[in-house]
């Protein structure tokens, strides 16, 4: 799994900016710079300072030409991010410049990072524990403070500390176990049924505990998927409009105005909503709006949640209640829209078609109810089972689907335990969940998943 060669690559992000990074991990980091930097110290670079950033010049040992007045910073293993020697260029920001400097390093002894590698060394070299790694993607990637909360509290390994605390109690039964078994003669009281039936059922509530705040983890990490949905003209546009605080899309008294997708980011107390006005659902004979129909009701079925508004101010039509069967096993929130003007039909009345929904009566142009809106959305997602503070939440999906499998195992066990089956095959299922929670933290995963998984990093980080 390891390769020992020295790896470069550029870590900023593309395009022109003040400062550009490339960055150099492995053994041969230093006496590679050495050959291309000019320090305005007179040293050379294996003489500098070990923590020190130096000033001084990047030139092309073949004709000795100047590339770049950079500063580059010398972070000697194992104390670095890679627990090995590392090497951080900060150049002038451009395309042209970082790609030079990276073309030098690897011309003269280094090879090109594949996407993740230097935090994939963290992990092998033991700096961080499979988890804590996966836990930079949600750093880099997080789109409100609550999500980037999250990730950086699993960097820490607050989620690690949980899923090692539940593998400890996991061995110490396997233990005993094996200890029962290897040693028949001894009477071993801890072993009971009864003891093994109370530890199951404490590691199976630690399991679901954990897969309770997944839901919410989930969304935190990569958003809230909602959609607005709604015949023409019902104020859609307006919402979208309303909760982006932006006039983003168009607004006019015309049925059918947008006819494509339109979707942005909101944060809504820390949760990111992906939110996305769609086209009106309609019977129409225009081909572009029919398309822009059909994608709205695919949305709807992958949605996470949908707002669906009605115009109070218009009689209930049949695309009204078209929408209202197809909303019948969804999770949505049912908004009674232009409450400024006066109602065409009993609200009462209608609030029976929605029975198990929540009605919020809004009006997304003057911005009335938006606020009861943002309440409910913050109650759906966090549901009672996690609070706003929670720093171990699971936010990953290939967490979750571990820990449904190891909870399948414990399932299984304590099924076993109670028919009073051989202490061997409770072992076989205890085991299994062993090593699926070992797999969160990487203890017990396979070489081909772990590179799947640094495959989703970008180069250079």
């Amino acid at each position: 799994m390891y390769k020992s060669e020295t790896i470069a690559a550029i870590s900023t992000a593309p395009g022109e900016a003040g400062i550009g990074i490339v960055r150099m991990s492995g053994d041969q980091a230093f006496p590679i710079v050495d050959k291309l930097f000019i320090s305005s110290s007179a040293k050379t670079f294996t003489e500098l300072k070990n923590r020190s950033i130096n000033h001084g010049y990047i030139i092309d040992p073949k004709t000795n030409n100047k590339i770049d007045e950079v500063l580059v910073s010398k972070m000697m293993a194992p104390n670095t991010y890679t627990k090995e020697d590392i090497v951080e260029i900060n150049c002038h920001g451009g395309t042209l410049v970082v790609k030079r400097i990276l073309e030098l390093l690897l011309r003269n002894g280094a090879s090109l990072a594949e996407p993740g590698e230097f935090t994939k060394r963290a992990f092998l070299n033991g700096r961080m524990d499979l988890s804590q790694a996966e836990a930079v993607i949600g750093l880099i990637t997080a789109k409100t403070n609550k999500g980037m909360d999250l990730a950086f509290h699993q960097l820490e390994g607050k989620l690690s500390i949980k899923i090692n605390e539940v593998r400890d109690k996991l061995l110490n039964m396997l233990a005993h176990i094996e200890a029962s078994i290897d040693y028949p003669e001894y009477d071993i009281e801890e072993i009971t049924y009864d003891n093994l039936l109370k530890q199951s059922q404490e590691v199976k509530k630690e399991i679901d505990s954990l897969l309770d705040t997944a839901d919410t983890g989930k969304i935190l990490r990569e958003g809230l998927n909602t959609v607005i949905i709604g015949k023409p003209n019902v104020g859609k546009s307006s919402l979208l409009n309303a909760l982006l605080r932006e006039g983003r899309a168009i607004v006019t008294d015309v049925p059918g105005t947008t006819r494509d997708i339109i979707e942005d980011y909101i944060n809504i107390r820390g949760i990111p909503l992906k939110l996305i006005d769609t086209a009106g659902i309609r019977e129409t004979e225009d081909i572009i709006e029919r398309i822009g129909v059909e994608k709205s009701k695919e949305l709807m079925e992958k949605a996470d949640l949908i707002l669906f508004i009605l115009d109070i101010s218009t009689p209930l039509s049949k695309e009204d209640k078209m929408l209202i069967e197809l909303l019948k096993d969804k999770k949505a929130i049912v908004l009674f829209n232009k409450t400024d003007l006066k109602a065409k039909w009993s609200i009462g009345e209608l609030k029976s078609y929605f029975k198990g929904k929540t009605i919020i009566e809004i009006s997304a142009l003057k911005g009335q109810g938006l606020e009861k809106l943002e309440d409910e959305i913050y109650q759906m997602v966090y549901g009672g089972q996690v609070s706003a503070g929670d720093t171990g939440l699971v936010s990953n999906i290939r967490h979750k689907n571990l820990l449904e499998r190891a909870l399948e195992s414990v399932n299984i066990t304590i099924e076993t335990i109670k028919e009073a089956l051989p202490l061997e095959l409770i072992s076989i299922d205890l085991k299994d969940c062993w090593d699926l929670l070992g797999q969160i933290t990487g203890d017990t995963i396979e070489e081909d998943i772990i590179d799947q998984i640094f495959a989703n990093f970008c180069i250079g980080k």
